[in-house]
């Protein structure tokens, strides 16, 4: 007797380990939820909407460095798993997504709830297959799950149309599988190591530039000891942040758009650049001839197609981090504090202004700082925008895969979900999400998902009633035409106004009401006082989500900032470049 194909791929999901699948059912899968439904080892995590699958799973693999799977229906299921694969893509996530499609004999004849699923996923995958003889089931659910998490990770897509589902045949899963063609490097070439190590033994003015490739290689551990032996100033990425604790004194922050003015200084100033696990993107790098002007780089990255993609690389070295960093240390000279550290210590000036917040409402710093001060230790998620960058400047990260954002694609709506699934991947830890009032109701629906499974998720809304992000370069790049950004705005509200004041309608939605409505928790802090309060209340939640909207200042901006085409030195504070 031999297995249906439903059958094969919760067996594949067994043999991989997999414990949690995050999923929505649909017409060609119900086999497939069928066999997951008299699974016991499998839980099966019942989103609202695919995307929220996908995120989910995205947030549960960041967070516990397992591969994270979604199962979804064909046509609108599937395509509606495109913005978090591709979310998942640029960030190096590992994810496996099984589709389901119709019947081989109906691809291509406009069938109900057809789509070309493999050739819309193809540009935001890692790689997809589209399984189309029941003999390939087993090599093809293997070989997605290695693919996905070897290597540089990243999300694996395996359409199965609905009679391989079905189909029966005496088979098994392999215990392992080769893949031609790829073979993902993970020790460096120790020539290349030696190189590097007599570049940072030479220089006066070495920096380091850490990244989420440190997350994904496991290297903390290895990297705070190189800094404990050099003493070499270090800043990081967005994706970065929790691989030096933020209060270490080597710690300068995040460089780039809105990094802090002692990064962006320290990259314009130093000789020696060595980046690890990063992609040197736009955001981080600015205008790129005026990127590290100074410095010889060292680049340090397992995918060999991200080196000197996008800034000269003097010392590339392909390899996995950790594995790099513990040979690198053996070489590296033991170095003592100099006149460089004391130079990069006299830049890092405090980033928050002094902006008084009016009655009513509170800065966005000191509402961070308020969360930082109640949770110092719990899994942070994001959504996009002004409150993602606020956090990554403000809260005090201390330790590694406990920070959740989309870097890469910039994906609103990732935050929320993304909590949910590191939640139930870590239910020992509390996780807060920081989110702003447009960006949470991307997938709000997920809160039905955070009731129904009792996660305590405790999601804090800095509401200042804009898009905050667009509004922000609205008034500092066209004048104030706060186009679609106000979301207060009525259909009988003045189709020009740029000043919202006390006459404006009331704010849609009251998240309060809407936390209820979903039989969650809701509050409502004004003040530094009544936001403390709700976070003391929410750590006694064990078994519900908890909303606490927080009014900030209605036209808080982020800085610092570095305007587009502008180099990192060439930064604005309060309106005024330094």
């Amino acid at each position: 007797m031999g297995f249906s194909g439903a059958e094969l791929i919760v067996e594949a999901l067994k043999r991989e380990g997999v414990s949690i699948v995050f999923g929505y059912p649909g017409g060609v899968v119900i086999p497939l939820f069928d066999v997951l439904y008299k699974e016991p080892s499998i839980k099966l995590i019942l989103t609202r909407h695919e995307q929220g699958a996908v995120h989910a799973a995205d947030g549960y693999a960041r967070s516990t460095g397992k591969v994270g799977v979604c199962i979804v229906t064909s046509g609108p299921g599937a395509t509606n798993t495109i913005t978090g694969l591709g979310t998942a893509n640029f960030d190096s996530v590992p994810v496996v997504c099984i589709s389901g499609q119709v019947p081989r004999k109906m691809i291509g004849n406009d069938a109900f709830q057809e789509a070309d699923t493999v050739g819309l996923t193809r540009p935001v995958t890692k790689h997809n297959y589209l399984v189309m003889d029941r003999d390939d089931l087993p090599r093809v659910l293997k070989s997605a799950f290695y693919l996905a998490g070897s290597g540089r990770p990243g999300p694996v897509v395996v359409d199965v149309p609905k009679d391989i589902i079905l189909a029966v045949k005496e088979d098994s899963y392999p215990s392992r599988i080769k893949i031609r063609g790829y073979n993902p490097v993970y020790q460096g070439h120790s020539g290349q190591i030696k190189k590097a190590a007599e570049a940072i033994n030479e220089a006066k003015k070495p920096l380091f530039f850490i990244g989420g490739g440190m997350h994904i290689s496991g290297s903390a551990g290895i990297f705070r000891e190189i800094i404990s032996k050099t003493d070499i100033p270090t800043v990081s990425s967005l994706m970065g942040l929790g691989i030096l604790p933020s209060e270490d004194p080597h710690f300068l922050g995040m460089l780039g758009m809105h990094g802090t003015v002692a990064a962006n200084k320290a990259v314009s100033e130093c000789d020696l650049l060595i980046g690890i696990g990063v992609r040197f993107d736009d955001r981080a790098t600015g205008e790129l001839d005026r990127f590290a002007p100074k410095a010889k780089i060292i680049h340090v990255d397992i995918d060999p197609s991200a080196i000197a993609r996008n800034v000269p690389v003097a010392i590339p070295i392909v390899g996995d981090a950790k594995l790099i960093l513990k040979e690198l240390i053996l070489n590296l000279n033991e170095r003592k504090a100099s006149n460089w550290n004391e130079e990069v210590s006299q830049w890092k000036e405090k980033t928050e202004s002094e902006e008084k917040a009016p009655e009513g409402c509170l800065s966005p710093f000191r509402a961070i700082s308020i969360v930082n001060d109640h949770f110092p230790e719990a899994i942070i998620s994001t959504e996009v925008g002004q409150s993602q960058m606020w956090t990554a400047l403000f809260y005090k990260f201390q330790e590694p895969r406990k920070w959740l954002t989309s870097g890469g694609l910039g994906t609103m709506g990732y935050g929320f979900p993304a909590a949910l699934g590191a939640q139930i991947g870590n239910r020992d830890k509390r996780v807060v999400l920081i989110a702003g009032d447009g960006s949470i109701q991307m997938n709000i629906q997920e809160m039905a998902t955070a009731v129904t499974e009792g996660l305590p998720v405790i999601v804090v809304i800095l509401n200042n009633g804009y898009l905050g992000m667009v509004r922000q370069w609205q008034e500092l790049f066209f004048e104030k035409r706060y186009s679609s950004t106000c979301l207060r705005k009525r259909a009988s509200c003045d189709s020009k106004c740029s000043n919202p004041g006390e006459k404006c309608p009331p704010y849609v939605p009251d998240f309060v009401k809407l936390a209820e409505a979903y039989d969650a928790l809701g509050y409502r802090a004004a003040t530094e006082e009544e936001l403390a309060e709700a976070l003391e209340k929410a750590k006694t939640v064990t078994d519900k989500p908890v909303i606490i909207e927080v009014p900030i200042i209605p036209e808080a901006n982020v800085w610092p900032m570095v305007p587009p085409g502008a180099g990192l030195t060439n930064m604005m504070l309060e309106g005024t470049s330094l």
